[in-house]
């Protein structure tokens, strides 16, 4: 038996007030990721699929990932 969970982050993140913010350098193709600044949180989804899945992180790592993006760090 498999059970399907969605996670829409911690019960008490505002996500219904989020603003959610889509990169200038999208291709407008519908498959980009949103961020929305949730003051000392960011929740990130995918655009296709706002009603889907959505992750929340706390600034600071938020910040380390785009630090690391920048960098290179990634093969994106």
């Amino acid at each position: 038996m498999s059970t399907t969970r969605e996670e829409r982050g911690r019960a008490d993140t505002p996500l219904s007030r989020a603003v959610w913010k889509k990169s200038s350098f999208s291709g407008g193709n519908g498959s980009c990721v949103e961020v929305a600044d949730l003051g000392q949180l960011i929740a990130i989804r995918h655009s296709h699929d706002p009603d889907g899945p959505q992750l929340v992180y706390s600034r600071d790592a938020w910040r380390a990932f785009l630090r690391h993006v920048k960098a290179g760090t990634y093969d994106l």
